[in-house]
C-alpha cells in the first residue's frame, strides 16, 4: 500500500462497485479497497486495462460505456450477481470539458453532463435495490473542487456537472437516510496521466490558490473515499469533502 499504510480490514466482506477503475483515482481506490479486504466489481470503458487490474486484484470486471443506460443496467446487475450483492458504490468515472461557453457545441455540453452527472445517477439507481437488500450501504460520488469553486473560465460544463453531482449527492443523502449514506468527495488537481503539465506547474507556483503548493496523489483521494465508505464515517452523510490542498477553503 502507498504512503506506508497498513491494512486494517476496514472493508472486510464489503461488496463494492467502483466505476472508472482502470486508471487514476479509480485505480488507486480499487487497489486500496482490495488491500482493505473488500470484494470488488470494477467498471470502466477501457476493457484491456480493466481486465488487467481485475486480474491483479481478483475482482469482477465489466466493460461499460457510461453514456448507455442499458449497459449500465446490465453491468450493475452482473456485478451484484457476481459478488452476491452490493454494500457500496463509488462513482469515480468522469471526463473533462475545456472550452468556452461561446464556442461550446451542444453535443460537447451534453456528453460532459452525461458522463459526469447522468451516469452516476444511473449507477446509483440501478444499485439501490441491491444496497437495500443488503440492509443499507454507502455511496461516494467523486465530484471536484471545480464543483465547489470554479477557477477557470473554460471549464463551465465540467464545473456545472460536478456542482450538480455535489448537490445530487446531498439530495440523495436526505432521500436515502438513514439506511444508506451518500457523500461526495471533491478533489483538487491530482497527478494522473491526463493532468496537463501547465496545471501541475500552476499548483506549485508562489501565487497558487493551492495552500499546500503541490498537486495531489491519486492515493490521497482514495484515502478520503475509503473514509467515507468505511465504518469510520458512520455518522457522516450528505457532505462534500474537499481534498484539494486547500484551494477552496479560502
Amino acid at each position: 500500500m502507498s504512503h506506508g499504510q497498513q491494512s486494517c480490514n476496514r472493508l472486510a466482506e464489503r461488496r463494492i462497485l467502483i466505476t472508472g477503475a482502470a486508471s487514476g483515482i479509480g485505480l488507486a481506490t480499487a487497489r486500496l479497497f482490495a488491500a482493505e479486504d473488500a470484494h470488488l466489481a470494477l467498471l470502466d470503458r477501457d476493457r484491456e486495462a480493466l481486465e488487467r487490474i481485475a486480474s491483479e486484484l481478483g475482482a469482477h470486471a465489466a466493460a461499460v460505456e457510461l453514456t448507455e443506460e442499458s449497459q449500465i443496467r446490465e453491468a450493475v446487475a452482473g456485478s451484484a450477481s457476481a459478488l452476491g450483492g452490493l454494500d457500496g458504490v463509488v462513482n469515480v468515472a468522469g471526463i473533462g470539458g475545456g472550452t468556452f461557453v461561446e464556442s461550446m457545441r451542444l453535443d460537447d455540453w451534453n456528453r460532459v453532463l452525461a458522463v459526469n452527472l447522468t451516469a452516476p445517477f444511473l449507477v446509483c439507481r440501478e444499485a439501490l435495490p441491491h444496497l437495500r437488500h443488503a440492509g443499507g450501504g454507502t455511496i461516494v460520488n467523486v465530484a471536484s473542487g471545480q464543483g465547489l469553486l470554479p477557477s477557470s473560465p473554460s471549464l463551465s460544463a465540467y464545473a456545472a456537472s460536478k456542482g450538480g453531482l455535489v448537490t445530487f449527492s446531498k439530495a440523495m443523502a436526505l432521500e436515502l437516510a438513514p439506511e444508506i449514506r451518500v457523500n461526495a468527495i471533491c478533489p483538487g488537481v491530482v497527478d494522473t496521466p491526463l493532468l496537463p503539465a501547465q496545471m501541475r506547474a500552476a499548483a506549485r507556483a508562489p501565487g497558487s490558490g493551492y495552500a499546500l503548493k503541490r498537486v495531489g496523489e491519486p492515493e490521497e483521494i482514495a484515502a478520503g473515499i475509503l473514509f467515507l465508505t468505511s465504518r469510520e464515517s458512520a455518522f457522516v452523510t450528505g457532505i462534500a469533502l474537499a481534498v484539494d490542498g486547500g484551494r477552496t477553503y479560502h
